[in-house]
């Protein structure tokens, strides 16, 4: 097989950096106009020169604030009304804070909340009549294989987690009909920002060294090591194109076989 995403227009969030970072390039690099979305003004400006344009593609983005889905609204849909169709959207936003869930505040939920579900849906709404008057949607959720088993110490994130994933299954049976897409894709641990983050919080707590929960972590995991962000883009990728038409309403796990369940 083939990927080609030429001539599809993709809006990937969480593009700076990391997972959303690698789906962006390899979209670009298949052949897709891409919209970067994240906070960081000037960093988007710079990694969108990075950008493939060997085929023609023309590649923009919108910073926006998460914390703010009112003000993500109305960037948004200021690039759905230039017209432009989107053919593929992928959600994906940084992670909430690690921590046991009976010690978390009210207002961590509501920000997890806030920045994984509710702006999801006014992206998916955004962009849902241009999917469907052009035939072609995509909707891509990276989530966490917490959908599948909770994790320790990742308390909100668990919760928030798995409401995103319903969210997605429920979208998958509504928008079926118009051959709009809804998959979730788990990434284990994969060697990111946040992969680092949670590591020297668990060394720290654990009073143990970075390299010790390296260890205790890759045991786990059946391949031996982290992924890399570029594993999980492929996935993505694969649930972009043509090829997965007919995959809809799944969970699927890139986790070197870490997840104790089907």
């Amino acid at each position: 097989m083939q990927i080609n995403l030429t001539g599809k227009n993709a809006m990937v969030c969480g593009s700076t950096k990391g997972i959303g970072n690698s789906i962006a390039m390899l979209y670009a690099k298949l052949g897709a106009n891409v919209t970067l979305v994240a906070r960081n003004g000037a960093l988007l400006e710079r990694i969108i020169r990075d950008l493939d344009t060997s085929m023609g593609q023309k590649h923009d983005f919108i910073a926006a604030d998460f914390s703010k889905p009112e003000e993500l609204k109305e960037k948004v849909l200021q690039k759905v009304h230039e017209p432009k169709v989107y053919h593929i959207l992928v959600n994906n936003t940084g992670g909430p804070p690690a921590g046991l869930a009976i010690d978390a505040e009210l207002h961590e939920y509501v920000a997890a909340f806030t920045n994984h579900l509710l702006c999801n849906q006014v992206l998916t709404q955004a962009l849902m009549d241009g999917m469907r008057a052009s035939g072609y949607g995509r909707i891509i959720n990276i989530i966490s294989t917490s959908v599948k088993v909770p994790l320790k110490g990742l308390g909100v994130s668990n919760t928030i987690r798995g409401a995103v994933g319903n969210w997605a299954k429920t979208l998958a049976n509504e928008l079926g009909p118009y051959g709009i897409t809804v998959n979730n894709v788990l990434p284990g641990a994969t060697a990111t920002d946040r992969l680092k983050q949670i590591i020297e919080g668990k060394a720290t707590k654990q009073n143990h060294s970075i390299d010790e929960v390296n260890k205790e972590m890759t045991d786990e995991i059946p391949l031996g090591r982290f992924a890399s962000p570029e594993e999980t883009a492929y996935a993505a990728a694969f649930l972009a194109s043509e090829y997965a038409a007919y995959i809809t309403g799944i969970n699927l796990p890139v986790d070197g076989g870490r997840t104790p369940c089907l």
